[in-house]
C-alpha cells in the first residue's frame, strides 16, 4: 500500500490509490463488544505487529515504555491536561505494558482514559469560572501556541495556569475576529474573516463554553473499541508512523472512503500536535473549487448548515472525517487558522459545498508550449501533468483490457506530442502523492527499453527487484521531471529511476517527501476462526516492506533529491517523512546492474545549473519568492503570542501587509480549477517553476546539439 502519512485520509480518494484488493466489511457492531472480545483484538493486533512488522522488534520494555509515552501524547498532543505528577501515578505500568498485552490485559488503556475525561471536564469547570469572571487584556503576557516540543506542566498549578492563558486566547482570537470581520466590511482589515452565521450575538465567552462542551461530549461518546483503537494505535506508531489499529468502524470508513462511495470536500488530511492539518488539496474537488483552503492550513471547528461550530482540536482524526463529510450538495463550514500566514492570523470560516471528485481532474493531463531557445530557433515543450499513479484494480482483476492506467493515459499523451514533433518533455509531479507501484514501473517503462526499476525489502534476506520487462520506448527525447516535497511514494520511485538511469534531469525542491515503506492490511476477522470465534474485530495496518531505489539508497527519510533546486515554499514547510515521529531511517542496500542513457548529462548538468541560478538571480519575481520564504520562515518560527489586545492586532495587521504582498506568490501552485479555466494563459505565466523549466529544458537542447557536434567533429 502506497500512502503519505498515517490516518492520512482522502476524502473522496479514488480505488487507484490503493496497491491490493480492498475486502468488504459487513457492519455486525450492533452491540458493544465485550471484554473478552477486546482482550482478543489486544492480543491478535500486538503479536502481529511485533512479529510481521518490518522492523521485527518484539514486545519487551523497550516497546513498552515507548507505548506508555505514545499513548499520553495520544490523548494529549497539546500536553495540556496532564501533568509530570500524573505521569508519575501511572508509572507502575511503563515497563509491564508488553506482558500485560501478551495476555491482552489493557487495563491502563482504560484507566488513563477514564482520568482525561476527569481532567477535561476538570478543565471545563476551572475555565467557565474564569469566563464568567473575565480577563484583562492589558496585561502584557505570552502563550506558547505550538506546543509539540513543550515540556509537560510540573503540576496541577501550572496546569492551571496553562488553562487560564488558553481561555484567555481562545476568547481573545474571538474577539479579534469579531473586529476583523467588522472592520472588513470597510475594507480595512481582511474581507475574508467571518464570523458563522450561527455565531449571531452570542459573546466570544459563550461561544468558548460551548466549544468545551462540545469537545468533552465528543470523548465522552467514545465506546470501548474507540478507545482500544486509541491504543493499539499508540502501540502501532511506535513501530513506524504509518502504521495503526483500524476499529471495525474505522475500518469500513476506510474501505468506502476508497471506493468513492461517500461526499465530502476533497482534501488530504492529517492529524498534528492536535490539529487537523490540510496536506494536500485534491484536484477536481470541492475545496479546489471553491478555492481558499490550501496546504498546511489548520482546521480549528466544523459546523453543518445552522449550527454552531464544534471545537476539534485534540480530537481523533476519524471523528473530524465524520464530521465534515455528509450529502450532496450540503454545506459543511470549516474555521481554518491559514497556515502559511503564522500564529498570528486570524482564522477565518470557509463554506465548502459537498460534492464528487470528477476523476478527470485526477487524470494525466498534456499541452504543448513553444520555447525560445539560446541561438534564436523555437522549440516545442510537451508538458504534461500526473496528480497520481492510478489504476483500476477491479478492472484489471477482471480481465478488462481497457481498464484505467495512468500509464496508458501518459502513453496516449505521448503518442500525440509525437505527432507534434515535441523536441523535449516535461512531467510535472508536484504534489503528486503516489499510487500503484506497478503504474510507476510501468510509467518508468515508457522511456526505457527495459530494466530493473525499484528494489523491495522484505526482510534482510529478501530482496525483491522489480523489473519494466517491456523492450517499448513511447519517448527517448530529452525529458525533465518537476518535483515538490509533496511528490511522494510511486513519484519517488519513478523520480528514482529516472535519475539513477540518467533518462532525464530532476529539478524541484530540494528533496521529495521521504516517504519509501509499503504498508499491508490484516483482517483480524480471518484469525477468530482458528480461535473459535466471530465478531466485528477491525483490522492492523502496518509496514511490512522498504522501496529502494536501484542505485542502492533508499527513498525513505531523504526522498529523491533533484539535480537542479529552486526556492519554495513547500520546501519550508514541516512536511515530509523527517518530521514524522518514529519514521524509519535511510539506508542503503547494494545497487543493481543497470545502464546509463545519456553520455552527456554529467557533463552538462553544471552548466545548466550556472544558467538557471543566474536567471533566478535577475528575474525580480524569483527575488520576491526568496522574500516571501524567509518571512515565512520567520513566522512559522514564532510560537508564541501576546495575550495584550492592543499588541496582538498590531501584530495581526503587521504580519498580514506582510502576506499580501506575497499572496499572489502563494497561489502559484494552488489556483483554483475556475481560475485556471478562466485565466489559464494568466496561471501559466505565473508559474515560475515550470516557466524555469521551460528554460532548463531550452538550455538543455541548446547543450545536447553542441555535445554532440563536438563530438561528431572529434570523431572525424
Amino acid at each position: 500500500m502506497i500512502r503519505i502519512k498515517q490516518y492520512s485520509i482522502f476524502l473522496f480518494l479514488s480505488v487507484f490509490l490503493l496497491s491490493f484488493t480492498l475486502r468488504g466489511l459487513e457492519t455486525e457492531q450492533a452491540q458493544p463488544l465485550t471484554q473478552r472480545e477486546l482482550e482478543t483484538i489486544t492480543k491478535l493486533a500486538s503479536t502481529i505487529i511485533s512479529k510481521q512488522h518490518y522492523k521485527l522488534h518484539p514486545l519487551d520494555d523497550e516497546i513498552s515504555s515507548k507505548l506508555f509515552n505514545e499513548y499520553f501524547k495520544t490523548l494529549d498532543p497539546s500536553k495540556l491536561y496532564f501533568s509530570k505528577e500524573d505521569i508519575k501515578k501511572f508509572e507502575k505500568y511503563r515497563n509491564s505494558l508488553d506482558d500485560q498485552m501478551s495476555f491482552g490485559k489493557i487495563d491502563f488503556a482504560f484507566e488513563l482514559y477514564s482520568f482525561f475525561l476527569k481532567r477535561l471536564e476538570q478543565y471545563r469547570d476551572y475555565t467557565d469560572k474564569l469566563l464568567d469572571t473575565g480577563f484583562d487584556f492589558t496585561q502584557d503576557e505570552n502563550l506558547t501556541i505550538n506546543r509539540i516540543d513543550a515540556d509537560w506542566p510540573e503540576n496541577e498549578k501550572e496546569l492551571k495556569e496553562l488553562w487560564r492563558k488558553k481561555a484567555k486566547n481562545d476568547v481573545l482570537t474571538l474577539r479579534l475576529i469579531d473586529r476583523a470581520a467588522k472592520e472588513g466590511k470597510n475594507k480595512t482589515a481582511d474581507n475574508k474573516i467571518k464570523p458563522h452565521p450561527s455565531w449571531g450575538n452570542k459573546s466570544p465567552e459563550e461561544r468558548v463554553k460551548k466549544r468545551t462542551a462540545q469537545l468533552i461530549q465528543y470523548f465522552k461518546q467514545n465506546e470501548p473499541i474507540d478507545i482500544l483503537e486509541l491504543y493499539l494505535s499508540s502501540l502501532a506508531k511506535v513501530y513506524d508512523p504509518h502504521s495503526a489499529y483500524m476499529s471495525p468502524r474505522t475500518e469500513e470508513d476506510f474501505n468506502i472512503q476508497m471506493k468513492l462511495s461517500l461526499l465530502g470536500i476533497g482534501a488530504l488530511l492529517s492529524s498534528d500536535d492536535g490539529y487537523t492539518k490540510i496536506v494536500k488539496v485534491i484536484p477536481g474537488g470541492p475545496a479546489e473549487k471553491e478555492g481558499s483552503l490550501k496546504s498546511e492550513d489548520r482546521i480549528i471547528a466544523v459546523a453543518q448548515e445552522g449550527t454552531e461550530p464544534v471545537d476539534i482540536i485534540d480530537m481523533p482524526l476519524s471523528k473530524v472525517v465524520n464530521m465534515i463529510r455528509g450529502p450532496k450538495d450540503t454545506n459543511v463550514y470549516l474555521t481554518v487558522i491559514e497556515g502559511a500566514k503564522g500564529i498570528h492570523a486570524m482564522p477565518k470560516v470557509i463554506c465548502i459545498k459537498r460534492d464528487t471528485v470528477k476523476l478527470t481532474e485526477q487524470e494525466a493531463g498534456g499541452k504543448i508550449k513553444t520555447v525560445k531557445k539560446k541561438d534564436g530557433a523555437l522549440a516545442k515543450i510537451g508538458i504534461i501533468t500526473l496528480p497520481s499513479f492510478y489504476m483500476d484494480f477491479d478492472a484489471a482483476y477482471k480481465g478488462d483490457s481497457n481498464y484505467k492506467s495512468s500509464t496508458r493515459d501518459v502513453k496516449n499523451i505521448l503518442e500525440n506530442f509525437q505527432k507534434e514533433n515535441v523536441d523535449g518533455v516535461i512531467i510535472d509531479l508536484r504534489s503528486n502523492g503516489g499510487g500503484s507501484l506497478v503504474e510507476a514501473i510501468k510509467l518508468t517503462g515508457l522511456f526505457i527499453k527495459s530494466g530493473p526499476v525499484v528494489q523491495v525489502k522484505n526482510n534482510p534476506e529478501d530482496i525483491e527487484v522489480k523489473y519494466d520487462t517491456d523492450e517499448k520506448i513511447s519517448y527517448n527525447g530529452p525529458l525533465i521531471v518537476l518535483l515538490n516535497k509533496l511528490s511522494a511514494s510511486a513519484a519517488e520511485i519513478f523520480a528514482g529511476a529516472i535519475k539513477d538511469y540518467k533518462r532525464g534531469i530532476l529539478i524541484g525542491d530540494s528533496h521529495t517527501h521521504g516517504k519509501g515503506t509499503v504498508q499491508t492490511v490484516y483482517d483480524l476477522k480471518q484469525f477468530l476462526s482458528f480461535l473459535g470465534a466471530k465478531f466485528p474485530a477491525g483490522s492492523i495496518k502496518f509496514t511490512n516492506a522498504q522501496f529502494y531505489r536501484i542505485n542502492g539508497s533508499s527513498t525513505q527519510m531523504k526522498g529523491v533529491e533533484p539535480d537542479i533546486v529552486f526556492p519554495s515554499f513547500t520546501d519550508s514547510m514541516e512536511i515530509g517523512e523527517e518530521n514524522l515521529p518514529h519514521a524509519l531511517p535511510w539506508d542503503t542496500i547494494k545497487e543493481v546492474s543497470h545502464d546509463y542513457y545519456s553520455d552527456y548529462m554529467a557533463e552538462l548538468l553544471p552548466e545548466l545549473r550556472k544558467h538557471s541560478l543566474s536567471r533566478q538571480q535577475e528575474n525580480p519575481k524569483f527575488a520576491l519568492l526568496k522574500k516571501d520564504i524567509e518571512s515565512f520562515d520567520r513566522i512559522r518560527k514564532n510560537k508564541t503570542v501576546s495575550l495584550n489586545e492592543k499588541k496582538r492586532w498590531a501584530d495581526y495587521t503587521k504580519e498580514k501587509k506582510i502576506q499580501d504582498e506575497q499572496s499572489k506568490l502563494m497561489k502559484l501552485d494552488e489556483d483554483s480549477i475556475e481560475e485556471k479555466a478562466n485565466k489559464s494563459s494568466k496561471k501559466d505565466e505565473e508559474d515560475l517553476y515550470m516557466d524555469e523549466g521551460l528554460n532548463i529544458l531550452a538550455d538543455y537542447l541548446n547543450m545536447l546539439s553542441e555535445a554532440k557536434a563536438n563530438k561528431r567533429a572529434a570523431a572525424k
